[in-house]
């Protein structure tokens, strides 16, 4: 098993949607950024990529590139979930938190989870997304800006290729591979 680790920020600003988990919230303010800025699908698709050793969001996505601008994240992340297939993972799950005093989050927490699973093929189950506030302190309590922290974890489809193998497709069936 591969677990990854993401983070991302970007600061709010007048003139921008705001775009998170592909939903878009209302709100006086955006995340300003290349893409859509949406700071949680860019924690999830960062921790996807660094469970499976593949990079960052950053080498697959870069800023500096015309084609990405202003582009949907959660298309991005469905690009992530395609490499993730050519590499042979599979996502187990992922648990991802949006750290933000305004907006609230949470009329917004199922539709964000539905649209991730989607992009990237899995159950709904499979996604966690919650938002906490930092109770008015550093730039996230200030309102300057919006941060997001995700977790996943990956099973190499070879491991469950070799399980199944050896302990039968449901559970121990002493075909004797493993010496039980």
């Amino acid at each position: 098993m591969r677990v990854g680790l993401g983070y991302d920020v970007h600061k709010l600003v007048e003139g921008r949607e705001l775009i998170l988990g592909g939903v878009k919230i209302p709100y006086e303010k955006g995340l300003l950024g290349h893409s859509d800025a949406d700071v949680i699908v860019h924690a999830i698709m960062d921790a996807l990529l660094g469970a499976a050793a593949l990079g960052d969001i950053g080498q697959h996505f870069p800023d500096t590139d015309p084609q990405y601008e202003g582009i949907s994240s959660i298309d991005l992340l469905e690009q992530v979930g395609k490499l993730l297939e050519e590499n042979n993972y599979v996502i187990e799950n992922i648990d991802a938190t949006i750290i933000a005093q305004r907006p609230k989050m949470m009329p917004h927490l199922p539709r964000m989870r539905e649209n991730v699973a989607r992009a990237l093929g899995i159950e709904v189950n499979q996604v966690s997304i919650k938002a906490t506030t930092e109770e008015g302190l550093g730039f996230t309590g200030s309102g300057e800006g919006i941060s997001a922290q995700a977790i996943c974890l990956l099973l190499p489809l070879m491991d469950l290729v070799s399980n199944d193998i050896m302990m039968g497709s449901s559970g121990c069936g002493g075909c004797g591979g493993c010496g039980r």
